[in-house]
């Protein structure tokens, strides 16, 4: 394309001038105001603007093109010949483009993506289509399609993640109780990949209503949350740093290891072993209720051995002006050697993922359990219901450094906890950041 083939530049797309573009501008709105301000990029080659919506190196396609989805279907079962079981769809609500609109969620998104999965289940149906969706709940349910016309197989479930780590900060577990509510009201063809960090930014969309709801300021704790999890609000265990920080709207967002957000990394250096302990147990509070959600949990590489943050990436001019590469460290094989030493903290962490593993185990993780929130008279801890057949198996997450008291009504029945002991749910007392699992009898 920048060499003027007429065939290529038609494969994405190309204005002359800022007139179409500057119409563009007044309803697309900018993902990266900070380092990558606006929608278009000049190319010097060409002598042309691009449409570039993330990164001035990232072109958007041009499906209008035919040739374009003929050209991306001809790779992903090329890659599907070679063994690649699952395809990222990154950015799914952005791949059409029509002028006087948001460019968001348009309907040919849908139709592109559903020839994409029709193409699949006629060549290799076991392959599987994972969406990159960073949209509200009530968004998501499209980009599944239905079960006569299915889209994604699954989506990345950004907004309770995002969610669990507000929850964290704030000690208050009210929002992302709702967002759960929510996603369990979607249809049942709608299944989602849990994760609490991957290679991106943690970006503070949360849903402003339900925050209104509850009298909390969503600007004031947007901007709570980033300014906490980078360290530099008072209090704060967390070490982590601003990604795309807007000061014009007051928007940022995070970066860092889950370890590192949790506490890991300041405690090590400060040597404190009590703020090492309470650390580590919001790591792996964290990690069992994304466990214990709804969908399939994944871990992002390193979380199992307490992968800190790298500090390196400064000093490489190549990765420096991208905060995210903070948490795109190279792995520490060196640290993963110590998963088998008892006592060591990557032992911790290992031992930790062995007993969600353990966890999952249980019939109550069967496809098709019943799973639900319940109400726990304690903002701080939160309350997950699993139920298959006769079996129920409860889970109580408290999101506080303090003991915390739960009480859950109406769950009826007689529960032990994993070690045998007997709990009445009506009285339930949990020790700071405990994960407390019980099953009824």
């Amino acid at each position: 394309a920048k060499a003027g083939d007429p065939w290529f530049q038609a494969y994405y797309h190309l204005f002359d001038d800022r007139t179409i573009p500057d119409r563009y501008e007044q309803t697309v709105p900018q993902v990266f105001p900070n380092t990558a301000p606006g929608n278009f990029t000049w190319c010097e080659e060409m002598h042309k603007w691009v449409l570039t919506t993330f990164h001035d190196y990232q072109w958007d396609l041009n499906y209008a093109n035919p040739a374009v989805f003929v050209d991306m279907t001809k790779s992903i079962l090329h890659l599907a010949n070679l063994g690649v079981e699952v395809f990222r769809i990154d950015a799914v609500p952005y791949i059409w483009k029509q002028l006087g609109t948001t460019c968001r969620n348009l309907p040919q998104v849908h139709t592109i993506v559903r020839m994409l999965r029709m193409v699949l289940e006629c060549v290799c149906p076991a392959v599987i289509l994972k969406g990159e969706v960073v949209m509200a709940p009530k968004e998501l349910a499209a980009y599944f399609g239905t079960p006569e016309k299915p889209e994604c197989h699954m989506l990345y479930n950004v907004s309770t993640m995002v969610n669990l780590w507000a929850a964290l900060a704030s000690r208050d577990t009210r929002l992302l109780k709702a967002q759960l509510d929510a996603l369990h009201a979607l249809p049942g063809n709608c299944w989602f990949v849990n994760y609490l960090r991957c290679h991106d930014d943690i970006g503070w969309g949360l849903d402003e209503a339900a925050e209104k709801r509850f009298d909390i300021d969503p600007q004031k704790h947007k901007e709570y949350l980033y300014h906490f999890y980078a360290g530099d609000f008072p209090g704060s265990w967390a070490k982590g740093e601003l990604y795309n920080y807007d000061p014009a709207t007051g928007d940022a967002r995070s970066c860092g290891t889950t370890a590192s957000l949790c506490g890991v990394e300041q405690a090590l250096e400060s040597g404190d072993v009590i703020a090492l302990d309470y650390a580590v147990r919001r790591d792996l509070l964290l990690h069992s209720v994304m466990a214990f959600l709804q969908g399939f949990p994944m871990l992002n590489s390193g979380d199992e051995i307490a992968q800190l943050n790298g500090w390196d990436y400064k000093s490489d001019p190549n990765r420096a002006d991208d905060s995210r590469n903070l948490h795109r460290s190279a792995f520490n094989w060196e640290n993963a050697k110590q998963r088998t030493q008892k006592g060591t903290l990557p032992n911790k962490l290992w031992q930790g993922m062995e007993e969600l593993r353990k966890m999952r185990a249980d019939e109550c993780f069967a496809p098709d359990a019943w799973v639900t929130t319940w109400d726990t008279h304690n903002p701080g801890v939160l309350a997950l219901v699993r139920k298959h057949g006769e079996e129920t198996l409860v889970g109580l997450f408290n999101f506080t450094e303090y003991p915390a008291g739960a009480g859950l009504d109406a769950l009826g029945g007689s529960y032990r906890s994993a070690d045998g002991q007997p709990v009445w749910l009506a009285d339930v007392e949990l020790e700071p950041y405990q994960a407390l699992l019980v099953k009824n009898v």
